[in-house]
């Protein structure tokens, strides 16, 4: 009902549906998490080997690239200029360099008309980390974003485990056009409610395993397992969500020759 309509009970003309043109919330949010889910690769409609959808949802070699070199010529700027005695390396070298090599990625993709979501939010991300260390002047706190953007997603996955409303059930779900029907299967529930737990346990592991170097100020070591802890983890599990969902909604089969389509 529109906030603006009378009110009472001698209003007896039904209240207007929503337009097709005018989408309700929860449809807005469920398209945007089919849309993710879309370019995590999790349409099995597209009938693709896992080997593929997990390369498309990397980007392919630039979009590894995009994800890694910045962040490796950080730690190698800065662990190669590191001083005898102080103990430190050349921060504004090493941020320079790494913000200068995500934004040649993002004028690269600029110049070839390319999709620049992948190297722009590697760009914007590679920026942040950059303000708080250049902040503080500590090459440690160049990974805050990072702890910040872990514990948000994690606690978002883990919270929406539990309350029976599992983020990636909700993004397939859209995604498949089953919308939340999904939460009345037995199966498909308990196989969102453990993708999303190996999600958020990704995520802490991430926190629990480079966290005590940001105390202890070990920025090679740190450096060294955020990559590591990166592509590295996220493929397999991305390819892992892959298969359980394709298996929860196989591929319609092709029509045989000469059958109807």
């Amino acid at each position: 009902m529109s906030a603006d309509a009378p009110h009472g009970p001698d209003r007896d003309d039904p209240a207007p549906e929503p337009t097709a043109s005018e989408p309700t919330a929860s449809e807005a949010f469920g398209a945007a998490l089919a849309g993710a889910a879309r370019r995590a690769g999790l349409d099995t409609s597209q009938q693709r080997s896992t080997g593929a959808v997990v390369w498309h949802a990397m980007g392919g070699w630039r979009g590894i690239l995009e994800a890694v070199v910045p962040g490796l010529v950080f730690i190698v700027v800065y662990t190669v200029t590191i001083d005898a005695e102080t103990q430190e390396g050349n921060l504004w070298l090493a941020l320079g360099l790494s913000v200068g090599v995500a934004a040649v990625f993002t004028i690269a993709r600029l110049l070839a008309r390319q999709a620049l979501t992948s190297a722009l939010s590697g760009l914007v991300a590679v920026g942040v980390a950059a303000v708080f260390a250049s902040i503080t002047g500590r090459a440690s706190d160049n990974f805050i974003p990072g702890f910040i953007t872990n514990a948000v997603y994690g606690s978002a996955f883990l919270i929406s485990a539990l309350v029976g409303w599992s983020l990636i059930g909700l993004a397939v779900g859209f995604l498949m056009g089953d919308g939340t029907a999904w939460r009345g299967d037995r199966r498909k529930r308990r196989a969102f409610f453990w993708l999303a737990i190996a999600w958020a346990a990704l995520f802490a592991a991430r926190l629990l395993v480079q966290f005590p170097l940001y105390l202890a100020n070990d920025v090679t070591a740190l450096g060294a397992l955020k990559l590591v802890m990166g592509l590295p983890l996220f493929a397999p599990l991305l390819a892992v969500t892959y298969l359980v969902v394709r298996a929860l909604y196989p591929p319609a089969a092709k029509p045989a020759p000469g059958e109807p389509g």
